[in-house]
């Protein structure tokens, strides 16, 4: 009994880990997700539960690199989601330049 209730213990510690991945929403609305990790966990026959938590546990590996390599992305690269205009205008300000206005035809200045 006692292997039972460590293992219980794990599967509860390895879906909390999994739903802190997943982004967030209300206890009152899981996502579609959340669901089917909630039913898999419930109604696992007990031979495949070490095999099933060996699983959650890599993707719950994956999923934490995953979310630091886009962090260290969106940190590191701050002008990747930016259009190139955009970055050709905040790489001459950091230089100290203002690129001028655009002359466009048919308006008066």
């Amino acid at each position: 009994m006692p292997n039972m209730a460590s293992n219980l213990a794990h599967a509860r510690s390895l879906y909390r880990a999994m739903l802190r991945e997943l982004p967030q929403r209300p206890l009152s609305t899981p996502s579609l997700v959340q669901q089917r990790i909630r039913n898999t966990i419930a109604t696992q026959p007990q031979e495949d539960a070490r095999l099933q938590m060996e699983l959650a546990e890599q993707y719950i590996q994956y999923a934490k690199a995953q979310r630091m390599y886009t962090t260290l992305l969106e940190r590191y690269n701050p002008g990747m989601s930016m259009d190139e205009e955009d970055r050709v205008r905040l790489t001459a300000r950091r230089v100290g330049m203002d690129l001028p206005d655009e002359f466009k035809m048919g308006e008066k200045s």
